[in-house]
């Protein structure tokens, strides 16, 4: 995967899997939703054949970055001046930079004369307070890649000496606004060494750690170690999809206890959580992808 060809889907072999793989590719991606965020929030762009839109290590990662929808024409996107995939009518590109804040690691030229939208993350961030639903099917479309990579890590052994990653957290202040829109009945508690949930078992909610600490599980790895402020079983409340992993209280944990209706209300009122919410992901997603190199 690439930051700027973004998000990937499920393939049958490993010799697949670090392929790139554009967000269209995913079952979740549907090219209307994107369209319609685009026009509401984003700024009409045009660029002639051969013009260059961005490169890779560009120094605008942090807040100048631009997220990009194709309405008409082709870009190409290399990387280190190698080919590697083109970009058509109804695709976006370029959205991870933006949703992360780190630096290009691909770059796009127009391979035609072409015309779409582009959005930074503040134009972003209003946008999804509006269309809460782009926000689900960005993180739907790494949930896919997400359930590949685990399918894969849990056939694997950790090597002697790697460590669990420690997860991205929430800001304090959307802490706040999670926690006061949502009723006091979500704060859940897990005594140490209790699970919360299994692979394959359906649920409803995802959860934010108040307290304590959690610890996710794939096959016989632990992967991450979820602290105060950080998230997990995202995938529940976004698809309906089954856990893709085990979590654990590591200690005497309180958390928060979120669903589907409740987070679409929360990003409505505080598009924020949204943005912080696909940042976690995508951080998630390139550390396990990783993990198969």
């Amino acid at each position: 995967m690439t930051d700027d060809m973004d998000f990937t889907k499920p393939q049958p072999d490993m010799a697949a899997a670090s392929a790139p793989f554009k967000a269209s590719g995913s079952r979740f991606y549907d090219a209307r939703v994107a369209a319609q965020i685009f026009k509401v929030a984003g700024t009409p762009e045009q660029f002639k054949a051969e013009q260059l839109i961005f490169t890779e290590d560009d120094g605008k990662a942090r807040g100048g970055s631009r997220m990009y929808y194709l309405i008409e024409g082709e870009v190409t996107l290399t990387i280190g001046g190698r080919p590697l995939e083109r970009i058509g009518n109804g695709e976006i590109f370029g959205e991870m930079a933006v949703i992360t804040g780190r630096p290009r690691s691909a770059t796009a030229r127009a391979y035609t004369s072409c015309t779409g939208y582009s959005m930074d993350a503040a134009q972003l961030q209003a946008a999804l307070g509006r269309i809460p639903e782009f926000g689900l099917m960005l993180a739907s479309v790494m949930f896919d890649r997400l359930r590949f990579v685990a399918q894969k890590l849990a056939s694997r052994t950790k090597a002697p000496g790697s460590a669990a990653r420690e997860a991205t957290v929430f800001e304090p202040a959307v802490v706040a606004q999670l926690e006061g829109a949502l009723p006091r009945s979500a704060l859940v508690r897990y005594n140490r060494e209790t699970v919360i949930f299994k692979e394959g078992q359906s649920g409803t909610f995802m959860y934010l750690v108040k307290e304590g600490r959690v610890a996710i599980a794939v096959g016989p790895n632990i992967v991450e170690v979820i602290g105060p402020g950080g998230t997990f079983g995202e995938m529940a409340v976004v698809d309906q999809s089954p856990r893709t992993a085990r979590a654990g209280a590591m200690v005497d944990s309180v958390l928060l206890a979120i669903d589907r209706a409740s987070l679409m209300e929360v990003v409505k009122k505080h598009p924020a959580v949204a943005v912080a919410m696909l940042r976690g992901v995508a951080e998630r997603l390139r550390h396990m992808n990783a993990q198969l190199q």
